[in-house]
Parts: C-alpha cells; sequence; structure tokens
C-alpha cells in the first residue's frame, strides 16, 4: 500500500464519495491530538464523520493520518514539514479523484491538525476553502503559555529554534493564505487561546482574505449541536451547488 493510501481513511479504498455522477467537491479532515489514543485519520471513520459529510453534502470526504498516528509513516513532527507534506500529498490524491472537482476542495483541521492545515492553506493556492477549529497560529506564543506535557511535546517533537517555531505559525505566513477561512473557537479554551484565533483573524483580513471567526460558549472541545448551524451555511455556500446539509 502506498504512503498516500495508508493516511487516506474511509471507504473500501479510503474515501466516501458522493451518489452523484458528476465530479463535485471534497472535504479532507485533519484530526488534533486524540489524547494519547492516536487513531489518524480512523477517527472521522469510527465517529462518522465521514459517512456523515459525505452523504449530506454529496462530496468526497477522506481523512489524512498525520505522521506518527494511525497507520502513517513516522515519527511525529508536531505540525511541521512532515506533517504539512502528508497533507498536502493527501490532497493531491484528492484531486486525482475522478468524483472530484478540484476547485471545490475544503480543507478542515482540528486542534493540532488546524496548525497544520493553516500552514498547508500557506501553501496551495487553490482549496476553496479551509475550517479550523481550535488552532494556535503563532506556536512560540502558545509554547511560553502552554503546561508542561504540551511543552515537552513540542520540544521533543519539533525542537525550539526560531525556524522550528516559524514553521508551524502560520499568524506569519497570512500573507500566502488565498483560500476563504472559517476560524471556529471557544472562548474559554485553555489549550488554545481565543487571541490566537483573533489575531490570526486580524491577519487574515489584512492580508485581503475572507475571513470569518465563530466563537462558542465552550472550552478546546466544540459541541456539535453548536457548530453544526455553522457548517451547514459556510459548506452550503462554499460547495455549491451539490452541498446540502443539516
Amino acid at each position: 500500500m502506498s504512503a498516500i493510501t495508508q493516511h487516506m481513511i474511509g471507504g473500501s479504498d479510503g474515501l466516501a464519495r458522493p451518489s452523484a455522477a458528476r465530479p463535485a467537491g471534497a472535504i479532507l479532515f485533519v484530526h488534533g491530538n486524540q489524547g494519547g489514543l492516536l487513531l489518524g485519520g480512523k477517527e472521522a471513520v469510527d465517529d462518522g464523520s465521514l459517512l456523515r459529510f459525505s452523504s449530506r453534502l454529496n462530496v468526497t470526504a477522506a481523512a489524512v493520518s498525520q505522521p506518527g498516528f494511525g497507520a502513517s509513516d513516522g515519527p511525529a513532527d508536531f505540525c511541521g514539514p512532515a506533517t504539512q507534506r502528508a497533507i498536502v500529498a493527501a490532497l493531491d490524491f484528492l484531486r486525482e479523484q475522478p468524483s472530484v472537482d478540484p476547485g471545490r476542495i475544503v480543507l478542515y483541521g482540528n486542534s493540532r491538525g488546524a496548525v497544520a492545515s493553516a500552514m498547508v492553506a500557506a501553501q496551495v493556492r487553490d482549496l476553496r476553502a479551509i475550517i479550523l477549529t481550535g488552532g494556535v497560529y503563532d506556536l512560540r506564543g502558545a509554547y511560553q503559555s502552554s503546561s508542561r506535557g504540551l511543552q515537552q511535546a513540542i520540544q521533543k517533537e519539533a525542537g525550539l529554534s526560531s525556524e522550528a517555531f516559524l514553521d508551524r505559525s502560520a499568524l506569519y505566513h497570512s500573507h500566502k493564505i488565498h483560500a476563504e477561512t472559517l476560524l471556529l473557537h471557544g472562548k474559554y479554551d485553555d489549550r488554545a487561546p481565543i487571541d490566537h484565533a483573533e489575531r490570526f483573524l486580524g491577519a487574515l483580513l489584512q492580508a485581503g482574505v475572507s475571513a470569518t471567526l465563530h466563537t462558542f460558549e465552550c472550552g478546546h472541545r466544540l459541541p456539535r449541536e453548536q457548530i453544526t448551524p455553522v457548517l451547514r451555511d459556510f459548506l452550503t455556500r462554499i460547495l455549491a451547488p451539490a452541498a446540502i446539509y443539516h
């Protein structure tokens, strides 16, 4: 099995495809830290996300495992260049699928996945949109205020050089991003403080990117019932005419 298909989790060949005969949009999910379970992209299969998004939006839905998670090649590099390359490779794989309209691909990153996805958006110019939940966009700032456990993970996987922090801090690459951006963030997030999302939003708007921040009365984990209406409205517009999400 190739490195790409090892990362792709979904149906029998790693994808949940739309029922329409003509090419439709696609969503690629990038998972978060997963509490040490290391499920990788399989998480989106187990919790029904791929099937739910594919059937309700009538799009191709896929998930990618970050290096060090799931069946991916390791080691983990805390959202760094290796992780970003894995996501780019998965996007390239999606573009090649007959069921996918390459002009309507959405990248959806959660937590740790949002950190890496934001960096990928600075490298991939043809994404239709990105959705980022609970991310940090200035890793040095996050490191300085984070728990000892998170600091140790960053030091072990990424190192503490200026280059390492810059390679994982989308705030300083916002001028390279072209995709419409939806930021979802909990007001009381103790892992990724809300000011990261606010600062990133400001930088994106200043760079001329169409971007929106929705905040919720919660911590790091965003309740599905709260974010579903926001996702429904956003994705219905972004993935039109194929999208029907409810």
